[in-house]
């Protein structure tokens, strides 16, 4: 790939540089007054020269707004660059491919590649989520469009020119059960696998669950990617919002909104408190050896931006004396880490995991049919080889594939995608029981273990899986290998016969080939 940094990337990978995100939200429409606001905030930072990137939001909220992408465009001529949020929600893998190769026309090149907020409105109605790939996967498209992607033709193959984009990723360390957390830390493993080139976390006002993050890179053998804190400018209103889980992901305790809905009554509204608040975290996240913050707030100014800064260096030697005011914990929060009670952050011991939850009579089923009939060992395993080879391509595949569909419907509410993901999840089906689809781990959305979208109705499936699997020590195999999209080529056949023929993912993950052709 030929050598090429971004002013944004340089200062991210600078040890002595502290990279500045100003995150700028533009609303629905292409002039109206938040387009405007977007692009007179860039003039004051470009003036202001304390900032470098503008990070650009993508539909948020699930709600239709201005192209990031476009803007993005737009906002680089002016002197200053994007950091765009790209997002797997709206459009499927073409689409972003695509949407790739004009940005890189455009040099808009620093990506921050998110699930997306589940879609809540559009066009006479909610319109329809997309999710064809999860972040994991459009990274690795990313890394292999910077090395020169490699495109089939009708002579064979080609490969295109590199592109130059750094990418990076969100994780979320704010999850109040290790079941919900310790997919969060899987899919980081997945991410950074595929080649994210830096992380940015979720927002949360947990000290030691903001240093947790920076330790799991280490612990993931991913110290040296840059990390990234986040930092909201938090009135009462977005507190109380938060609060609720109304921003999915965004981590505001009850404790944190009594405090805060104490210093709205102060003549300034709580605002000088506000901006304290931010420099404390600034400060404690660059002692912690973050490589950056991610400044946002809604209505804030370039203003705001600055003082944030010079407090927060200003604070820099007194980040002890403050330290123990940011124990917003969750109720029965769980941590990776043990507690270090001294200073209040963590110690370098991992909390026992060794407990052991007990499993469901359906998964234990499941996974005794699975091993006798989809292992290589397993003594169905030849015999349904040697019937799916008969069957395929016969007259009778159609009515094995609906008895087949008929009993995976029953047991798991299959949607025949003919790509099947139960292997890879503990037997549950990412695409019918997750909203999003994700096949490589949770979205960062989910509160208290519950989906965002069905709280207190569905558990996240990643919840649900991990607790299957730590039933027998194997909870780590969530980790382990990037689930691949679905190949749509095999929607409404059937995946037994795709897996035995070698024809699915999980066959070729385990080295099953088609058999030899019939005679």
């Amino acid at each position: 790939m030929t050598e090429f940094y971004s002013k944004f990337q340089e200062s991210l990978l600078d040890k002595d540089t502290f990279s500045i995100t100003w995150e700028l939200v533009p609303g629905r429409g292409s002039f109206e007054v938040a387009q405007e606001v977007v692009f007179s905030s860039a003039e004051e930072a470009v003036k202001g020269g304390k900032v470098h990137a503008l990070t650009i939001t993508d539909n948020p909220g699930g709600n239709p707004a201005i192209s990031s992408e476009m803007l993005g465009a737009e906002i680089i001529k002016m002197g200053i660059e994007p950091l765009v949020h790209f997002t797997c929600k709206d459009k499927n893998r073409n689409q972003l491919e695509s949407l790739l190769y004009g940005m890189e026309r455009e040099n808009v090149r620093n990506l921050l590649v998110m699930t997306g907020d589940y879609t809540y409105s559009g066009f006479r109605g909610r319109s329809k989520p997309v999710f064809d790939l999860d972040p994991a996967q459009l990274l690795s498209l990313i890394t292999e469009m910077n090395q020169g992607l490699v495109v089939p033709t009708f002579k064979g193959t080609a490969t295109l020119k590199p592109t130059h984009f750094f990418a990076g990723a969100a994780v979320s360390p704010f999850k109040a059960v290790e079941s919900e957390q310790m997919g969060q830390y899987y899919k980081l493993k997945k991410k950074l696998d595929a080649g994210a080139q830096f992380i940015v976390t979720q927002l949360g006002y947990d000290f030691r669950k903001i240093q947790e993050a920076k330790m799991m890179m280490e612990t993931l053998g991913y110290g040296n990617v840059p990390i990234v804190g986040n930092i909201y400018l938090l009135p009462l209103g977005a507190a109380r919002l938060m609060n609720r889980n109304g921003l999915p992901g965004c981590v505001v305790t009850n404790e944190l909104v009594d405090v805060i809905a104490k210093e709205a009554e102060a003549e300034d509204k709580g605002k000088g408190k506000r901006l304290e608040r931010a420099a404390k975290m600034y400060a404690f996240m660059k002692t912690q050896g973050f490589a950056g913050v991610h400044i946002g707030g809604h209505g804030m100014k370039y203003d705001d931006v600055e003082v944030i800064i010079q407090m927060g260096e200003e604070l820099l030697p007194k980040v002890d004396e403050f330290v123990k005011e940011f124990d917003f914990s969750q109720p029965n929060g769980w941590y990776y880490f043990e507690k270090d009670e001294a200073t209040g952050l963590n110690t370098t011991t991992p909390t026992d995991r060794s407990d052991k939850p007990s499993a469901g009579l359906g998964y234990k089923t499941f996974k005794v049919l699975h091993h006798s009939m989809f292992e290589k060992k397993g003594f169905l395993f030849g015999p349904m080889r040697a019937i799916s080879r008969a069957i395929d391509g016969s007259g009778m595949e159609h009515f094995f594939t609906r008895v087949e569909h008929f009993m995976k419907v029953m047991t798991n509410e299959c949607m025949h995608c003919g790509d099947c993901a139960l292997f890879d999840l503990a037997y549950l089906c990412p695409m019918s029981q997750c909203v999003k689809n994700q096949r490589n781990g949770p979205c960062g959305g989910s509160y208290n273990g519950w989906c965002e979208v069905y709280e207190n109705k569905k558990k996240c499936i990643y919840v649900r899986a991990y607790d299957r699997l730590k039933s027998h020590g194997a909870e780590d195999v969530l980790g382990d290998y990037q689930v691949p999209p679905i190949d749509f080529d095999l929607r409404w056949t059937a995946s037994w016969l795709n897996f035995f023929m070698g024809r699915d993912h999980s066959a070729k993950r385990l080295g099953i080939m088609p058999p030899e052709k019939k005679d």
